[in-house]
């Protein structure tokens, strides 16, 4: 199976994950350094920071700890696929299949608790919220109306590594939130 180097050194086989290879570090240090809108926005803006903005999003709904976590592991497995465009990856069974496949992986290791249905439903309603609000202050989209959002998003341009260490924080503060009941 093929593999990818991963930041902390890992081989790492996206196709075929192991779980003992799935690592908070890489996918907090990746994720904040990948673009969103395949680089095509105004000033870089990245998937972990989108992922920040989506956990905060559902904290301000008011969801359960659970929920603002798998919001913010929601775009994981692009730490090791990459990030596709919506209209391209349409079209792309294979990687959709590989997708859904690593980010179960990665939930089975993150999470300290399955995603129920109506959980998922909630993170992939403010997945679409955010980026209908990103996309046209992002790229400049007056065609798109912003979807209203519970909190205001940060699309700022912010250093990776502030993202990075931000996306550590805020999974341990939620696992412990989880923890706690």
């Amino acid at each position: 199976m093929e593999t990818i180097t991963t930041y902390t050194g890992v081989e790492f086989a996206p196709r075929d994950p192991d779980p003992t290879s799935v690592s908070l570090t890489d996918i907090a240090h990746a994720l904040s350094l990948l673009c969103r809108g395949n680089g095509h926005v105004t000033h870089f803006y990245s998937v972990g920071q989108h992922s920040l903005n989506c956990a905060r999003e559902a904290a301000a709904r008011g969801y359960s700890p659970l929920v603002q976590l798998g919001c913010l592991l929601h775009d994981a497995s692009e730490a090791y696929l990459c990030d596709i465009p919506r209209p391209l990856k349409a079209a792309m069974e294979t990687y959709r299949q590989d997708e859904a496949r690593l980010q179960s992986c990665i939930e089975g290791v993150l999470l300290p608790a399955p995603l129920s249905e109506e959980d998922r439903g909630q993170i992939k309603a403010i997945d679409d919220d955010l980026l209908y609000t990103e996309l046209p202050r992002l790229l400049g989209r007056s065609d798109i109306v912003p979807t209203p959002l519970a909190a205001e998003p940060d699309l700022n341009l912010l250093p990776f590594n502030q993202v990075e260490q931000e996306f550590l924080d805020l999974y341990h503060r939620l696992l412990a939130a989880c923890a706690a009941g």
